[in-house]
């Protein structure tokens, strides 16, 4: 019965996706009080180190492929965020990726705190997973692949996937397109920013799109 709701949810995902026109917003999620923080066309309000970063075909790209990097680089967006819901379509090549919140950032483009993991490594994937950068990394889980284990048989590898995050209080989780993947108790609960990472190695990239958020009071 559980393995047919979580093949039912993410059917379900997979339609809104293939339904809903890219990076606007729905009535449903105007009345909620989202709002988009990528426009599908350039990267305003977003920063991170050039020639990693573009966008096309209304997502935004991620790359190492013409400009490696000595240390993990971020995209960061320019407003901080405490309590909040946020979702997210990304597709994933190859590599690592994610998306940070409640994080610090520091110079040259670089982002410490909490992340929504996303990888392609095989059975060592991260998909699901809630990661601390620079921090307890996959310690922050009560297991270090406690997201994967509910994560790995939902991931469309090479295809649109949807993250959801309700981060309120010390209270997180996340879902992977629509079934949950981690609910728990965290320390940090002071405002942060967003952030897409491109991660240092072999040559990666990451696209990120319909990325829509709402403040919790």
């Amino acid at each position: 019965m559980y393995s047919l709701r979580i093949a039912l949810a993410a059917c379900a995902v997979s339609a809104a996706l293939a339904a809903q026109a890219p990076n606007a917003l729905t009535g449903q999620e105007k009345r909620e009080g989202f709002v988009l923080l990528f426009n599908g066309k350039d990267l305003s309000g977003w920063d991170g180190q050039p020639g990693n970063w573009w966008v096309s075909d209304g997502a935004i790209v991620g790359s190492t492929e013409k400009q490696p990097l000595k240390h993990n680089s971020f995209l960061v967006y320019k407003e901080q965020y405490a309590d909040f819901a946020l979702k997210f379509d990304i597709k994933l090549r190859n590599g690592n990726s994610g998306m940070q919140f409640r994080s610090t950032r520091l110079p040259d483009w670089v982002v410490t705190g909490y992340q929504i993991d996303a990888s392609e490594a095989g059975e060592k994937s991260a998909w699901g997973n809630l990661y601390d950068e620079k921090g307890k990394g996959r310690g922050l889980m009560r297991t270090p692949d406690e997201g994967w284990l509910k994560g790995k048989s939902l991931v469309r590898v090479g295809d649109w996937n949807q993250f959801e995050l309700v981060a309120q209080g010390r209270r997180v989780s996340i879902k992977l397109n629509g079934v949950e993947t981690i609910n728990q108790e965290v320390e940090k609960t002071n405002a942060g920013v967003l952030a897409i990472q491109v991660h240092m190695g072999p040559p990666m990239e990451v696209q990120v799109r319909n990325i829509k958020l709402k403040v919790l009071k």
